[in-house]
């Protein structure tokens, strides 16, 4: 879709920086941002980059209480996977998921499941262009929330994404 273009991209919750890098290695033209709360996270993400020859320009910010100075405007995409397991379905894990990722990287409270798709989303309704789009990886349990949240926002053409099991897993949208 942005093959022929030079977007200007940001990750929120980089971790590890894969989708940054991936997605500048895909799209050599783009200007890509990474924000991830974890300082530690993001020397990982900037070893990363290195190692894979990736231009990515990593941020520290907490998406929750973002310096908003920090996270460039006129933006073409928003990507994020952000943490949506709930904390009920902590039991129904696998171990290997459990003890090595980070918590905080996973889970959400039960009574606040779209805290950050809510914070993401608002965000975007700032940051992104006009025609600007959003791509989440959504709680398959939670896309119909979080769909709704997007078209309170004033997001349009709204798209959910089946993952190789036929669970929702994407939502694409534009503002």
């Amino acid at each position: 879709e942005f093959a022929n273009q030079a977007p200007q991209i940001l990750d929120i919750g980089t971790g590890s920086g894969c989708i940054a890098i991936s997605l500048q290695k895909l799209l050599p033209q783009a200007t890509v941002f990474a924000i991830d709360i974890s300082a530690k996270a993001l020397l990982v993400a900037e070893s990363n980059a290195k190692l894979n020859n990736a231009s990515v320009s990593f941020i520290e910010t907490d998406i929750l209480n973002p310096n908003k100075a920090l996270i460039p405007n006129s933006l073409d995409v928003i990507v994020s996977n952000p943490p949506y397991v709930t904390e009920s379905e902590k039991a129904f894990m696998e171990k290997n998921v459990l003890d090595y990722e980070p918590h905080n990287a996973l889970f959400v409270p039960d009574n606040d499941a779209l805290i950050f798709y809510r914070e993401i989303a608002q965000l975007a309704t700032d940051k992104l262009k006009k025609g600007g789009k959003i791509y989440f990886e959504i709680n398959e349990a939670k896309s119909d929330e979080v769909v709704a949240l997007l078209e309170k926002l004033g997001f349009i053409e709204i798209l959910v994404v089946k993952d190789i099991h036929g669970k929702n897993r994407i939502i694409r949208a534009r503002i």
